[in-house]
């Protein structure tokens, strides 16, 4: 797949009206096609080979939550990064999952090209599948370069995403509490 990529990364230098034979730019291709190989590794994973193994039985029943977990994904969109936090809670329902694996999900999801709505629920979703849990909790806080970089150029704005499952929507209580524990007001 590098070689093919670096092909394409190549016409793309030409495209611009760069020289890709001149010094600085003739390792480029394949440099940047190897970083988009390891910036779109997430395509290579599956939630079974992330978890492996690690969900736990636990008589736990509260709330867990796991915060600033950072990412780096892609837009689909521009194919620029935008780089944030995680914030994830979690009701056990007789299962934990081994902390490490939080991580693990949410670099997954976000080393594929993405809208951050998306990987806010994939990552959700990933979460109830893994551990059958009674809720949910995932907010994620990023800063995209589509928007600062490009178009309106605004470098100080941010986009904050959520999504609730389970007791997290169904109960405006577990709400507020993953949120205040979050440190975002509800």
């Amino acid at each position: 797949m590098s070689e093919k990529l670096s092909q394409h990364y190549r016409a793309i230098i030409e495209g611009l009206g760069e020289d890709p034979d001149r010094e600085g730019l003739r390792e480029t291709p394949m440099r940047a096609a190897k970083a988009m190989s390891f910036l779109t590794h997430g395509y290579q994973q599956s939630l079974d080979d992330v978890v492996n193994g690690a969900v736990f039985t636990s008589s736990s029943d509260e709330m867990v939550l796991i915060k600033d977990i950072e990412l780096y994904s892609m837009c689909e969109h521009h194919m620029l990064p935008f780089i944030g936090k995680c914030h994830i809670g979690y009701l056990p329902n007789g299962k934990v999952l081994g902390l490490s694996k939080f991580a693990r999900i949410v670099d997954m999801y976000a080393r594929r090209l993405q809208i951050q709505e998306e990987l806010t629920r994939q990552i959700a979703d990933a979460i109830v599948e893994a551990t059958d849990a009674r809720g949910v909790g995932v907010i994620i806080e990023a800063r995209h370069l589509c928007m600062m970089m490009r178009g309106v150029e605004k470098q100080n704005s941010s986009m904050k995403t959520s999504v609730m499952l389970g007791d997290f929507r169904e109960h405006q209580a577990t709400r507020n509490e993953f949120l205040n524990l979050a440190g975002r007001q509800a």
